[in-house]
């Protein structure tokens, strides 16, 4: 695989430089600033490629090319807004990049209710943590039947939490819940949230699933046509959150998703963490599964509190957790060695250590959460010796 990092430019703390000496081979990046449903520019693009190049590395992967919600909900402008994503497409073909990361989840990217908890040894690390989720949704945000959708005893749950709950803690709740893509400067107040939560009023499951199919069957054929692949990124956490659908949350989901535009540029950000927030998602199975339209990889672990779904959980070391790592990296190798014998150009996957805990001088860097100097280091060390292992000749599959 080809070992990336991700870089959030140059506002980011951590540099190229950090991510060389790691022993990062190539950057995922994102213009951040451009707004949402905006085409990007061969400038701007130019401009980051250069910005990586002066660190001593290339930009690799794009993540992400932002989604807008009118294109999810089918309103407002999103007729221009997917036509300025082909766009966008295009230009990153121009200039080289050939792959493009998105989501599809509504409103709330990835969602965590702390995002420094302290883990064992005193390490820092994101955690959702689902009655202090509740206790935002019914009594912080008061978003209207909340509680029918929460079992009896976690109403009870969050109604005792959020009676001992201190101010300090209340306004964080908001800001972690509230918070825009990483590494955007947006986010929502308490307000917008509703408002945006709103907008999805008779979005179901199943029409969530057709406007993505729609959305893909417009810029597929563009990324076929400039020769990129396109991938998928999951829900994260992979189930619903404030009443609203997800639809990349299981094996089944990518299944509809990838059979529904069934080509090879159609395919997978396979999220080790995300998807292994629920016990019901088989990792190792699920990397053989969509082996061949997996085309960037994020490599992490949780541990769950429990095996229920929805759960409470937090982002483990790389190789603790309840996904066996070795297993899915075995199966990526195995998807590398039969690409190379069909000769596809795709034939190295692009991965890269996601999230990691802060430990060492993670701890005063004040980094983007999730993303640590040293503890993606580690973790991406620890991957390393493992794909390194399992390549050598004894295990076939070199």
């Amino acid at each position: 695989m080809r070992h990336t990092w991700r870089w959030f430019g140059p506002v980011d703390k951590v540099t190229v430089r950090d991510a060389a000496q790691a022993g990062a081979e190539g950057i995922v990046s994102a213009l951040h600033h451009v707004p949402t449903g905006t085409a990007w520019t061969i400038d701007e693009i130019r401009r980051r490629q250069d910005e990586i190049k002066a660190g001593g590395l290339y930009w690799d992967v794009v993540e992400s090319v932002p989604v807008s919600e009118d294109i999810k909900t089918q309103t407002g402008e999103w007729r221009s807004h997917v036509t300025n994503w082909q766009e966008t497409l295009r230009r990153l073909s121009a200039c080289g990049i050939r792959t493009v990361c998105y989501n599809f989840m509504p409103v709330l990217d990835w969602t965590r209710t702390d995002l420094r908890w302290e883990a064992r040894h005193g390490a820092k690390a994101m955690r959702f943590d689902l009655g202090d989720f509740a206790a935002f949704d019914i009594h912080i945000l008061k978003r209207p039947d909340a509680k029918a959708d929460y079992p009896e005893w976690l109403v009870e749950e969050a109604a005792r939490r959020f009676a001992e709950m201190p101010d300090e803690k209340i306004g964080a709740l908001g800001r972690n819940i509230g918070a825009g893509l990483p590494g955007s400067a947006d986010g929502y107040t308490l307000d917008q949230l509703l408002e945006k939560l709103r907008s999805y009023q008779g979005i179901d499951r199943t029409r969530l699933q057709q406007n993505l199919v729609d959305f893909l069957s417009e810029v597929t054929p563009v990324a076929e046509e400039v020769g990129i692949n396109i991938c998928a990124h999951g829900d994260d956490p992979p189930w619903s959150l404030l009443g609203l659908p997800r639809i990349l949350s299981t094996e089944a989901d990518y299944a509809h998703m990838l059979g529904q535009v069934d080509s090879r540029a159609n395919g997978v950000t396979l999220c080790t963490g995300s998807l292994g927030a629920r016990a019901d998602n088989d990792l190792p199975f699920i990397a053989r599964r969509f082996a061949e339209r997996i085309h960037f990889v994020h490599l992490r672990n949780v541990t769950r509190d429990t095996d229920t779904v929805p759960c409470s959980f937090f982002e483990d070391e790389h190789l603790e957790g309840g996904t066996d790592m070795v297993a899915v990296i075995a199966a990526l190798l195995g998807e590398e060695k039969c690409r190379r014998a069909e000769g596809r150009e795709d034939h190295s996957i692009p991965m890269r250590p996601d999230h990691g805990q802060e430990i060492l001088d993670d701890l005063t860097r004040g980094a983007q959460p999730g993303y640590p100097a040293i503890g993606r280091l580690k973790g991406l060390a620890e991957l390393r010796g493992i794909e390194r292992t399992l390549l050598h000749p004894q295990y076939g599959l070199a």
